[in-house]
């Protein structure tokens, strides 16, 4: 589905709704828990060694949560140093969205843990799962609310994931990869040549098995049984799901600036779903963005699902690499299969503050 920006009121028997405006991303922010686990703790487990790792993935370290540490926790961190970029107080929220595939919890949501953390008790609050394309999802959500709110109401997106909890460690296709993060944006009013401008939102649940956590819900409840199985670790079939990245995005993208009216040459930051930086690479080309600059941040922090996509536009964010009125492409794609894109005219940061974490602040960003 794709979602231009009305320009005009929607009319419903012949009511006038509120007018639509634009929102936009206003500031950004990220945790990244501080300690760092190298591809020589992981390999030899998983049977492999660093120089496999680095030539199949990209990879060389990742970040692992504390014991005490839930997904809660890191996407608390990141929200707080997005709030505090752009001066908005938390009662100033009307939504907090958590895209997350580890919850701390079956129920509650994450997000009402978050919101209690936060002091944002004017919010309404909820969760949202897909998986790693979780973040897109949760934004194009969060800005079709926001665009009906009266007054300067303000929204935080947020993607968090912990899959250490859910790796098995022998698995070399899964335990290589993942590192757990949080990344958050805030949302709100932007004039009407910036901000959020289309989005596309793509589910192929004919394709969910490639990737799965089977234990642990409604139809195969955790058991002992399960657990000698090892049916609630995370399960992926890597070879099919490169295969459906680069039968789905380029497709994704294509459709998605031909919707919005954007030539390709229009855009200038694409900001991707961290999940492997050699199928990255494979799939860049076929993308047709000439002009544009290409991020990657798992070098250093792996592939943090629904994490990864707002890690990295914060990353970028903070050395400066966005300008102004310039056209970033944000694109995840992750289980169920799924793939979520939107575009945005970036806004500068009005209200910008040095980040706390200055593990995190002195990680660069990396272009291709």
């Amino acid at each position: 589905m794709r979602y231009p920006l009305p320009s005009t009121p929607i009319l419903t028997t012949g009511v006038t709704i509120r007018s639509i405006r634009s929102i936009g991303i206003l500031g950004t922010g990220a945790y990244l828990p501080p300690t760092e686990v190298s591809n020589d703790e992981i390999a030899e487990r998983a049977g492999v060694t660093d120089e496999w790792i680095v030539r199949k993935t990209g990879i060389r370290s990742r970040r692992r949560a504390d014991p005490g540490q839930a997904t809660s926790d890191l996407a608390a961190a990141a929200a707080i140093r997005a709030l505090e970029q752009v001066g908005v107080d938390p009662g100033e929220l009307a939504y907090i969205v958590v895209a997350t595939s580890t919850p701390d919890h079956p129920q509650p949501s994450t997000a009402s843990i978050v919101q209690h953390r936060l002091g944002a008790m004017n919010a309404a609050a909820f969760d949202l799962n897909a998986v790693c394309s979780g973040f897109v999802y949760a934004l194009t959500v969060a800005e079709r609310m926001l665009r009906t709110e009266p007054g300067e109401r303000y929204g935080l997106v947020i993607g968090a994931d912990i899959y250490s909890r859910i790796l098995d460690y022998s698995d070399r296709r899964t335990a290589i990869l993942f590192g757990d993060g949080a990344g958050a944006v805030v949302l709100g009013p932007a004039p009407n040549d910036r901000g959020l401008f289309a989005s596309s939102l793509i589910t192929r649940g004919d394709q969910h098995e490639l990737i799965s956590v089977q234990a642990g819900g409604s139809r195969i409840p955790t058991t002992a049984g399960t657990l000698d199985e090892g049916l609630q670790y995370f399960r992926m079939d890597g070879r099919r799901v490169r295969e459906f990245v680069q039968d789905n995005l380029p497709g994704a993208v294509t459709d998605l600036l031909a919707g919005a009216g954007l030539a390709p040459q229009e855009v200038r930051h694409v900001v991707a779903h961290q999940a492997n930086a050699v199928m990255l690479k494979e799939v860049w080309p076929s993308l047709g963005l000439p002009g544009a600059s290409f991020y990657l941040a798992l070098e250093s922090y792996g592939n943090t699902g629904a994490a990864s996509v707002p890690i990295t536009l914060d990353l970028a964010h903070r050395d400066g690499a966005l300008s102004d009125g310039e056209v970033v492409l944000l694109t995840g794609f992750g289980g169920g299969m799924s793939v979520g894109s939107a575009l945005t005219r970036w806004l500068p940061t009005r209200h910008a503050r040095p980040p706390r974490n200055s593990a995190y602040a002195a990680a660069p960003a990396q272009s291709r």
